[in-house]
């Protein structure tokens, strides 16, 4: 644990967990989109439900979406911001199973359609882990570039991927596999060293078998 994770990110307050973590999550859903979000349904569970609008949640999550940033001091301006930039919102409420008292999840909708749902918690001092997305089991904290595939369950698609990365240079940080069942509909989330080129990803977007590719990109980050 480093110095700025023991005395939290630089931010907009109040609160590291209900503001700069919820920050966190749109702008790492939002990553993960890979285009302008048009339209998110956001739903608040445990603390972030009970005490999130005091601390300004809500707003926080929406700044995220927009691509602001912890110490962004538009934050409390988000919603104005979103209206005019024509992406509606709208909150509910949930309760999740086996999640973090403070966690969301965000039915995001994208510009071209492009739909995403993501559950995400935030764990303290400003980081998050994002733990589903569409539906799969997930474990990432946006700290890498970060690949998700979703594919059918089938051999090769990994051999497929990792070979593609090799063949561009790049190291493998972490791997992680899921599938909900044998044969049925599988994900790959690999973290990377370095950032994938867009050949790469284009690649294996249009390889049989693969249902979506992910990406997040930590370019714009310092």
């Amino acid at each position: 644990m480093n110095i700025f994770e023991i005395l939290g990110p630089v931010m907009v307050g109040p609160s590291s967990s209900h503001t700069a973590g919820a920050v966190r999550i749109g702008y790492i859903s939002r990553k993960l989109m890979g285009e302008p979000v048009k339209q998110a349904d956001i739903y608040l569970h445990g603390s972030f439900l009970a005490t999130g609008k005091g601390h300004g949640t809500d707003r926080a999550l929406i700044a995220g979406l927009l691509e602001m940033e912890t110490d962004d001091i538009r934050i409390p301006d988000s919603f104005t911001i979103a209206t005019k930039d024509n992406m509606s919102f709208q909150f509910h409420s949930i309760t999740l199973r086996d999640v973090h008292p403070n966690s969301c999840m965000l039915k995001l909708v994208g510009q071209s359609g492009r739909n995403l749902e993501i559950i995400a918690s935030s764990i303290g001092g400003g980081r998050i882990k994002i733990v589903k997305i569409d539906g799969l089991d997930a474990n990432i904290g946006g700290d890498y570039p970060t690949l998700i595939v979703h594919n059918q369950d089938q051999p090769g698609h990994v051999t497929e991927v990792t070979s593609m990365l090799a063949h561009k240079g790049i190291n493998i940080a972490t791997m992680q596999l899921y599938r909900d069942i044998r044969g049925g509909n599988a994900v790959m989330v690999i973290e990377c060293d370095s950032e994938i080129p867009q050949e790469g990803l284009n690649w294996i977007d249009h390889l049989e078998g693969i249902n979506k590719v992910t990406y997040l990109s930590l370019k714009n980050q310092d």
